[in-house]
């Protein structure tokens, strides 16, 4: 038998690995997820959201169906837009009776930073079919973007950085 070096960090390692493979279980088990569910329905009930910039306005599109006007915050805070509410169940049925359950109950709170430009004393904020929309202006400067060059091509040597 030869001799083998002793090396401290390799059972630290293993039970590191194990730890956060537990964790991981536990945090599975709690929530009743994993992560084929948590990608496919954006996580542990958080509202889906889609942004973009049109007609020199900024937009953020928020799924909430089943949720009323009367249940949505929305709220700005420097460059910090934060949309919160409250999904409620329509009726009162025992966990036991549930052959499937993928809709989330409870309340809610997505975070976005708004960007550049977007003059948010002019947001407005409307919520039909499900979908809450937000637009708010944006300077005509910020919307556009500009090409950026690379240097380099076929055949040249790389440049060391030093």
């Amino acid at each position: 038998m030869l001799p083998s070096r002793w090396d401290p960090f390799r059972d630290l390692s293993k039970e590191l690995s194990q730890l956060h493979r537990e964790m991981d279980d536990m945090f599975r088990r709690t929530f009743g997820l994993n992560r084929e569910v948590a990608l496919e329905s954006g996580g542990l009930g958080v509202p889906m959201v889609n942004t973009y910039v049109k007609d020199h306005k900024f937009y953020v599109e928020v799924e909430v169906p089943g949720v009323s006007r009367e249940q949505l915050d929305v709220s700005v805070d420097g460059n910090m837009l934060t949309i919160s509410g409250a999904r409620k169940s329509s009726r009162e049925v025992k966990e036991h009776e549930y052959l499937m359950r993928e809709a989330h109950y409870g309340s809610f709170r997505r975070r976005l930073m708004l960007p550049e430009g977007v003059n948010a004393e002019m947001i407005q904020a409307s919520c039909r079919n499900g979908v809450l929309e937000i637009s708010m202006p944006m300077e005509k400067k910020a919307v556009g973007g500009r090409k950026i060059a690379i240097e380099g091509g076929e055949g040249e040597e790389p440049r060391e950085i030093h």
